[in-house]
């Protein structure tokens, strides 16, 4: 009886034994299309379409991979679920894209995020814009202090795969359109401090311009300042 009892104990002892929680999936590093490049290893579809091949590499405790793909002009995004690690999409021709790739698990509800990345997909042209300069500081929608001088400083980076970058040019105050032109900037100057009152709410934007003539705009972020 005794011996039954202790046997008892133990089933009920591994029974209410936790389990172990699942391990979330971590990031994946891309491979290809290259950071900031040229794909010039896209197939024909047609005149203005080719197919290009996306690769990262396998992540941990990961069953499968949404690649992401956005065309940086129009904002027309494209998502494709896959337990591979490449995954072809049909692209438009000279386009800027950005992509991304979401690590997942049906174990778990948390995800990992890759880096984004950036490129032109190959075309006719001689010459490409740009890419729209990426927003350091402040994030758009956060809220900053300002300094003691009253002033918040805007950080910002900028890429063109010839670089033949020329100038940025910032746009900034309380129009939500941020269409005031504030001081345009050479190539190598990422960095621009600007007055602030606490409590208003401001807009700003960089348009980048290269020695080709080609224009690219980030697009219009905000930040409060408290």
């Amino acid at each position: 009886m005794r011996y039954l009892v202790i046997l008892v104990c133990c089933l009920l002892a591994i029974g209410c034994k936790k389990k172990d929680a699942p391990k979330p999936p971590q990031a994946s590093v891309l491979v290809f299309p290259n950071q900031d490049s040229e794909c010039t290893t896209g197939e024909a579809l047609n005149e203005t379409t080719s197919s290009v091949e996306f690769r990262w590499g396998d992540s941990k405790n990961t069953e499968t991979y949404e690649l992401n793909v956005s065309n940086i002009s129009t904002g027309i995004a494209q998502i494709i679920s896959t337990s591979s690690l490449s995954a072809k999409l049909p692209l438009e021709k000279g386009a800027p894209y950005s992509w991304f790739v979401v690590s997942k698990n049906a174990t778990t509800n948390e995800t990992a995020f890759s880096e984004t990345w950036q490129f032109y997909n190959a075309g006719s042209q001689t010459t490409y814009a740009p890419f729209p300069a990426q927003i350091i500081f402040p994030e758009s929608g956060s809220s900053v202090l300002k300094d003691i001088n009253n002033e918040v400083k805007l950080s910002w980076s900028g890429v063109d795969i010839e670089d033949d970058i020329e100038v940025f040019e910032v746009y900034f105050g309380t129009d939500p359109a941020a269409n005031i032109l504030i001081i345009t900037l050479t190539a190598d100057d990422f960095i621009r401090k600007v007055s602030v009152l606490s409590e208003i709410t401001y807009y700003w934007r960089i348009v980048t311009k290269d020695s080709e003539g080609n224009i690219s705009d980030s697009g219009i972020f905000q930040f409060k300042v408290i």
